[in-house]
């Protein structure tokens, strides 16, 4: 058993060797003390509202005390999964209060944003169903897909609808073309009669490259190619939930489309500021992944400490005190993305460029084809942003991810860009320079993030 044990280990010690020489392995790493953070998602910083640590320590007092002691319940633990000892009335009456926010008619909790999604990819398609999603869609929706009953799993080419001259030239293709295909007759004529589910799955914000998805280019897109209403969207809100909508009810709500979205996950990890995700759909939805989400069934229940938190951040948002914050971190978005297009057309060697900005997302990518160069100088003059490299994000489209929070300000913004600047005059003899077209078009002074 020893030998056995031994020539597993090497095995992986081979495997983990084989990815440090391509720069590729991961550690686990953390803030360090006095670190500005550029890094983390909680956008609206709300661990640090005073209003919401009072109002959280109030709950778990006094409930804590006084209900979970009536009902025999933990304030630490939940004793099972949901489907056992781990329910309760207040995560049921959460459920309902997330539905009412976010415009829908029923929500289940899961213990995060991975969960649900698995739950709900491998789970709901049936067999002969197709999935077509977006190809920069989240990892747990891969893995959902490969749990999946599906018969097809289709990607198309990242936020394209329609099609393009760059699309031709693509390995992969507009969701138009690909649902297109998929109704195109023949073998594929159940699709077009309705017989066959098709699920597109996509995202609100991109959580590599701060863009917002087209959803009404989307949904017209999929109403015209699939008119027996046998087109579903499946959308993860997790990095747009706190940051579009009225009051942070996410995009889907902002574009008016709720009774159009066949089901949203909503995350909390992210500007929420907790853990713990939910399933927006309808009842017969809710009660199918109850019966069938795997990743729900066999999975202990989130304890009260987690479910009050979740509360305590839908009060503060409902309440409109999260609005004052997105209007500040709106100015912060733009005063860094105008102050890294200015750092980026003003340097000659081409060793780092961003994109044109689509929204006005906290994520700004800066592509470079040395991150971990850049990130680690940034990191020793005490600013937290992390190298973003292959097979996260495909090859050639490396970069250095910067964050933005409620909790950041001008000064150390300001700090960074000196640091990405003193890094650039450093390096650009050393690293291979982009040319100057594609400097040009990716680097433009004329260009402003959509507020």
């Amino acid at each position: 058993m020893e030998n056995r044990a031994s020539s597993l280990e090497k095995r992986f010690s081979f495997l983990l060797e084989n990815r440090e020489k391509k720069s590729k392995l991961r550690r686990l790493t953390g803030l360090g003390a006095g670190m500005v953070d550029f890094s983390s998602n909680s956008y609206l910083s709300l661990s640090d509202q005073p209003t919401i640590r009072k109002n959280y320590l109030s709950l778990l007092e006094t409930y804590g005390t006084t209900s979970l002691q009536a009902k025999s319940l933990s304030l630490i633990g939940s004793g099972g999964s949901r489907l056992l000892d781990g329910n309760s009335d207040f995560a049921e009456t959460l459920e309902y209060t997330i539905a009412e926010f976010h415009g829908g008619p029923a929500a289940l909790l899961f213990n995060s944003g991975f969960d649900a999604n698995v739950g709900l990819f491998s789970s709901v398609p049936q067999p002969g169903d197709i999935i077509v999603y977006d190809e920069l869609i989240h990892a747990s929706v891969h893995d959902g897909m490969r749990l999946s009953r599906a018969t097809e799993k289709v990607g198309f080419r990242h936020n394209s609808v329609f099609e393009s001259l760059e699309d031709q030239t693509s390995s992969t293709k507009s969701l138009d073309a690909v649902l297109e295909h998929l109704t195109s007759g023949g073998a594929r004529e159940d699709v077009l009669l309705g017989k066959r589910n098709v699920f597109v799955a996509i995202e609100g914000i991109y959580s590599m490259d701060g863009d917002t998805s087209p959803l009404k280019d989307i949904f017209t897109c999929v109403e015209a190619r699939l008119p027996r209403g046998n087109g579903y969207i499946i959308i993860d809100e997790a990095h747009s939930t706190g940051v579009l909508g009225d009051q942070g009810r996410g995009l889907v709500c902002e574009l008016g489309l709720e009774d159009k979205i066949f089901a949203r996950v909503h995350t909390f990890g992210k500007a929420m500021g907790c853990s713990g995700a939910a399933v927006i759909s309808s009842q017969t939805t809710r009660l199918y992944l109850i019966n069938y989400a795997r990743s729900l069934i066999y999975t202990t229940a989130m304890p009260f400490l987690s479910l009050a938190s979740i509360r305590i951040a839908y009060e503060f948002l409902s309440r409109g005190y999260a609005e004052s914050l997105l209007g500040h971190l709106k100015e912060l978005v733009d005063y860094t993305f105008q102050s890294l297009l200015a750092l980026c057309a003003n340097s000659d060697t081409g060793i780092l460029r961003v994109e044109k900005r689509r929204s006005w997302s906290p994520i700004i990518p800066i592509f470079t084809t040395e991150p971990r160069s850049l990130a680690k100088y940034c990191q020793e003059q005490g600013f937290m942003v992390r190298p973003i490299v292959a097979p996260t994000v495909p090859l050639g489209t490396e970069r250095v991810r910067v964050c933005l929070h409620v909790a950041n300000t001008t000064y150390q913004i300001d700090g960074l860009l000196e640091a990405i600047k003193h890094w650039v005059q450093e390096n650009s003899g050393t690293f291979s320079h982009a040319s100057h077209d594609e400097r040009r078009n990716l680097c433009s002074l004329d260009v402003k993030p959509k507020l």
